[in-house]
């Protein structure tokens, strides 16, 4: 394997010179606003993500402020991120924090993994940066780039091995480990992408053993780009959205008439009703959440 110091001076140094400004890195970022931007950037691309995250710490600068909203205002600003469960982990998120946490982000790692929604990556994400926790942040950037670097491999497993946290970990710098892995996760979305890698731009190309060894093409499943348009995913987007644009509850017609197939949209909308997305009212009526 290659050693760990040869890998962090370049990387490191590629950073400095190359990082984008985001408002979840800048210096007087709050722990809060690190947990919403790592809540709202899974599976979402930083260009959605901005507006919606400055939309959010506006309205919601701290968790009470959220935690104060019905969870289906949260629904509501989520926008077009996708995803929208999402929104409803935060809120939940905030009104744990609130009420169990002194309206603070807990900055222990095992603290942060038992709130609402919280996975291993992101209690790791908001240890390390909003903190300065020394942990591993496992993110698909970063599993990418080692299962390029270290391993020989195009890509990495479809999920997170205990293999490759061993990796991360045995990795990670004394001093400075938050900087590193915002530095590997920056090279992994800008450099080391998983469509069209910019081998000749990456700083440790010449330690590289996936480019090494001839790119070696991989060797797992076929990898499937997700399809949307016709989707149930389609059809709960149509409903949600005309749920969010009312301000108060809405006839069933009006969820009728933005969706024709009437099987799916019966499904999709007893999904949205079952994932807490949307509100069934005894008067046949829909809206989003209250609690």
């Amino acid at each position: 394997m290659v050693e760990p110091n040869l890998l962090h001076t370049p990387v490191l140094d590629w950073y400095e010179d190359n990082a984008r400004d985001l408002p979840w890195r800048a210096p007087d970022a709050t722990p809060w606003g690190v947990l919403v931007s790592e809540i709202m950037l899974q599976q979402t691309p930083v260009v959605r993500v901005l507006p919606i995250w400055h939309e959010w710490m506006d309205r919601w600068p701290t968790p009470k402020a959220l935690a104060a909203e019905q969870p289906g205002e949260a629904v509501r600003h989520w926008g077009r991120l996708g995803y929208p469960r999402r929104a409803l982990r935060l809120h939940a998120c905030a009104r744990a924090i609130t009420d169990e946490h002194g309206g603070e982000v807990p900055s222990d790692h095992e603290t942060l993994l038992s709130l609402p929604g919280i996975g291993e990556y992101t209690a790791a994400a908001v240890a390390s940066f909003a903190y300065g926790g020394r942990h591993a942040v496992l993110d698909t950037n970063v599993r990418r780039v080692f299962a390029r670097a270290i391993r020989g491999e195009e890509y990495p497993p479809t999920a997170t091995s205990a293999a490759e946290r061993r990796l991360a970990e045995s990795l990670l710098p004394e001093l400075g480990a938050p900087r590193w892995g915002v530095a590997v996760m920056e090279l992994g979305a800008l450099v080391c992408t998983a469509r069209s890698p910019r081998c000749a731009d990456c700083p440790i190309t010449g330690l590289c053993a996936w480019r090494l060894n001839g790119k070696p093409p991989h060797a797992g499943p076929a990898r499937k780009g997700q399809t949307y348009a016709g989707t149930d995913r389609q059809c709960r987007g149509r409903l949600l959205a005309v749920l969010r644009a009312a301000h108060g509850p809405v006839p069933k017609s009006a969820l009728d008439a933005v969706w024709d197939d009437a099987a799916q949209r019966e499904r999709a909308l007893d999904g949205l009703i079952t994932d807490g997305l949307a509100e069934a009212l005894d008067d046949g009526t829909y809206r989003l959440p209250h609690a």
